[in-house]
């Protein structure tokens, strides 16, 4: 299973990719939106792990190039507090679901498994 994480907090990123790491997925990692796009264009992922608000492109960006390349691939957003509307929007664009920051590391791997099984 090929999974992108874009996410602009250091510690966010590699707090999910240590734990995807251990049970066994292949992880792409990206820090912006744009960099995110870019390997949505080149690879087939399983599913993608993106922040809303993130530099050079946003999640609901990254969410609307992927449907605009034909891709359905699970996608489960993520994003602070406060952001009711955006979070709406993510789910009217196709958005698989979505998780407040703070998160825990295990329930965003039970929500990785219930999607891709």
């Amino acid at each position: 299973m090929l999974v992108l994480v874009a996410e602009d907090n250091e510690l966010i990123l590699r707090t999910i990719e240590h734990k995807l790491l251990k049970e066994g997925y292949e992880v792409v990692l990206t820090r912006n939106g744009k960099e995110a796009i870019d390997k949505i264009k080149e690879e087939d992922f399983d599913l993608i792990i993106s922040d809303i608000m993130m530099p050079f492109a946003s999640g609901i960006e990254i969410l609307s190039a992927m449907k605009a390349m034909g891709k359905d691939t699970p996608i489960i957003m993520l994003s602070s507090m406060g952001q009711e509307e955006v979070v709406v929007e993510a789910f009217d664009m196709g958005a698989s679901d979505f998780m407040v920051k703070p998160f825990s590391p295990n329930e965003l791997l039970l929500r990785i498994k219930r999607l891709i099984k």
